[in-house]
């Protein structure tokens, strides 16, 4: 089945008793009745399509809220859902998200998607059209038109959503993104974000095929995604991130989580134009290292533009003299400016050791804003927000103290096992009406086409493209067949 035909019919689905294709089960008709039961003030009932991994975290930070009760898991890998069904033996099990939704249409108000990227659009999309509450992990889906339509469906139904980027509600990227906001640099032209890590692969498309694990339905784990054969540790269950059928890359993943605060922060909008220096592609797996280049519209805290450069994979990222640091010695006699964005990008890769006496301790992660008034350095994460002024750090503790007073945010806490639930628990509270998310999929589905966009320039390796948000495509035609694709029948 073609994806705009999947997204057209489940658009209906939840008013809709003609028979549907097997990709999406019809829903019963005591649940066309009552297509949108009264959420319960007190409990929130709650469906778990995904329950290993990230999937079992995610359980885990739901269910720590004191008014959930888990009535659905749901998982295609039997050990997944044997695991998860020991902490909640009340808990119904299902091993096809279909099958759950259809039937436990009544019985659940909120679903919770942690599954690799492909699926994540097809299980929260139906979920949505029977007017669930869906909390979907990043990137929110796998393609641009599926971002788009999910956050179509989720305003015209006024749910309740939210985008799985934990850090959002951190105490440092809050920080960061009022300080940024309060002009403690000025208008900010550039952004350069990073991460090392290699969810890409380079290498020849795997041949041959395995047994397929007795815990794994490999149908039910493929989806909506095209047949090929189970190989072992290929797909199934760490390494999808790498690969085009089912992750997004590096980017996908991490670039989520880094691109969120300065993207928030600046209140962007999806960008113009769009470059990626990587390999060519393989038709297989994503490049290991990429450097894209973004190009966004102006808004009340930048320049008339904003560039904006991501690095990832082994080395990133790439040596520029807006990423020196307080105390890097001086190279090739060019001094820093702060304030004004480098000359060229310094295309040869160096060492991470030679990048640290350079550079300076640059965080591992993390991103630096340039503005007209300095630099902002972001760590990635937990770490407190650090400004550079010609070349020196400059003390902001009092910036610092004034945010925290006027906007009540207290101090920070460097916990991760206390404060990664709070974004969860943001969730359930915006379901039981006392509280708003704070990464709905409003947000996050402009969030999420910026990075895919990132990842289909990676076909068009050294290629400008340019983006026509209102139209949705782009100008170079040969790119919009990435937009979207198509869905098997399964």
């Amino acid at each position: 089945m073609k994806k705009r035909d999947f997204l057209k019919k489940s658009a209906i689905l939840a008013s809709s008793t003609a028979v549907m294709p097997s990709i999406l089960l019809a829903c019963k008709t005591e649940a066309k009745n009552n297509p949108k039961p009264p959420t319960n003030t007190k409990r929130l009932r709650t469906a778990h399509i995904g329950v290993g991994n990230m999937g079992a975290e995610d359980l885990r930070d739901i269910a720590s809220h004191q008014k959930v009760d888990v009535m659905v898991l749901c998982d295609v890998d039997a050990n997944n859902l044997a695991a998860a069904k020991k902490l909640h033996p009340k808990a119904k099990t299902y091993t096809d998200y279909r099958v759950m939704l259809n039937e436990m249409a009544l019985e659940i108000d909120a679903v919770i998607v942690s599954t690799p990227d492909h699926t994540h659009a097809p299980a929260s999309l139906m979920a949505m059209n029977m007017d669930k509450a869906v909390y979907c992990q990043k990137p929110l889906t796998h393609y641009v038109s599926e971002a788009r339509e999910m956050k179509k469906i989720a305003e015209e139904r006024g749910l309740v959503t939210q985008m799985g980027i934990q850090v959002h509600s951190f105490y440092d990227y809050k920080l960061a993104t009022l300080l940024i906001q309060s002009g403690i640099i000025g208008k900010v032209h550039t952004v350069r974000a990073w991460s090392p890590k290699n969810w890409g692969y380079d290498g020849a498309e795997p041949v041959g095929q395995d047994p397929v694990p007795e815990t794994l339905d490999w149908n039910l784990w493929l989806g909506t995604s095209s047949e090929r054969p189970y190989k072992e540790n290929v797909y199934h269950p760490g390494n999808w991130r790498k690969l085009m059928d089912y992750g997004c890359g590096t980017l996908g993943d991490m670039g989520v989580h880094i691109f969120d605060t300065p993207y928030n922060a600046l209140a962007l909008d999806v960008p113009m134009t769009i470059k990626n220096e990587c390999r060519a592609p393989n038709g297989f797996g994503y490049p290991e290292n990429n450097v894209v280049t973004y190009e966004f519209p102006g808004t009340a805290y930048t320049a008339d533009t904003l560039k904006w450069v991501w690095y990832d994979g082994p080395g990133a990222p790439q040596l520029h003299e807006d990423l020196r640091l307080p105390g890097a010695m001086e190279n090739s006699g060019t001094k820093n400016q702060d304030g004004n964005s480098g000359k060229d990008d310094v295309k040869d890769k160096i060492s991470l050791e030679t990048k640290q006496t350079e550079q300076g301790q640059l965080p591992e992660q993390g991103a630096m804003f340039i503005g007209e008034k300095g630099r902002l350095l972001l760590p990635h994460f937990m770490e407190l927000p650090k400004k550079i002024v010609n070349g020196e750090y400059v003390d902001i503790s009092a910036e610092i103290a004034e945010m925290e007073k006027i906007h009540n945010m207290g101090k920070p806490i460097r916990n991760y096992a206390s404060e990664g639930p709070k974004h969860y628990h943001q969730f359930v509270d915006a379901c039981l009406g006392t509280d708003e998310c704070t990464a709905p999929f409003s947000y996050a589905s402009r969030l999420t086409e910026t990075i895919l966009l990132g990842v289909i320039a990676g076909r068009f390796p050294n290629e400008t493209l340019h983006w026509d948000s209102a139209n949705a495509k782009f100008a170079e035609a040969e790119a919009n067949q990435y937009l979207g694709g198509d869905y098997r029948t399964f």
